[in-house]
């Protein structure tokens, strides 16, 4: 299976990317090939909502997105990676999903599945509770098939978050994967 990374933290050495890092370790030793995407970095302007593309491209804009939108049509997984910010996914996941747009029948003719990572310096009970939801509402509007969430509350810097139990969760999870 081909997999596609799409981290997003500002952080390069963050604890979400450390989650991240322990996935596509599991993937790879399971066989998978894993290609990480640094949305965070990348040259990705933020959706304008002209409709230009017509839900199917090409965008108007000319950036970084080109390049991501032939990797995840070429995927069979796409893993959102993220820190939680006020409560979300970073706004740089979210220009990403944003540009989304440009290919969005493709993206939903893929049925591709799919998989969450985050971080949260924070452990109440409620603290990913809008992340997932949104998440929830991508998985459904997208046609992806969910095949889990590693959701790490107390990872407030990358030495928390490797003392923690998730690191070994995305681990696992990358690793079961058929």
């Amino acid at each position: 299976m081909r997999i596609v990374i799409l981290e997003s933290s500002p952080n390069r050495h963050g604890s979400s990317n450390l989650l991240a890092e322990r996935f596509a370790q599991g993937a790879q030793e399971a066989g998978h090939q894993v290609a990480f995407v640094d949305v965070a970095h990348a040259d990705i302007h933020p959706c304008t909502g002209c409709v230009h593309c017509g839900y199917e491209g090409p965008c108007v804009q000319k950036d970084d997105v080109e390049g991501i939108r032939r990797q995840l049509l070429a995927a069979d997984m796409v893993v959102f990676v993220t820190p939680l910010y006020y409560y979300g996914m970073s706004s740089q996941l979210k220009t990403m999903v944003d540009r989304f747009c440009a290919f969005n029948s493709s993206l939903q003719a893929k049925h591709l599945k799919s998989a969450l990572l985050a971080a949260a310096w924070n452990s109440d009970t409620w603290t990913f509770a809008a992340l997932e939801a949104h998440y929830q509402t991508l998985v459904r509007y997208l046609n992806l098939q969910d095949m889990g969430m590693v959701l790490g509350t107390g990872c407030g810097t990358p030495a928390m978050t490797a003392r923690s139990p998730f690191p070994q969760a995305a681990y696992r999870l990358g690793r079961q994967l058929l």
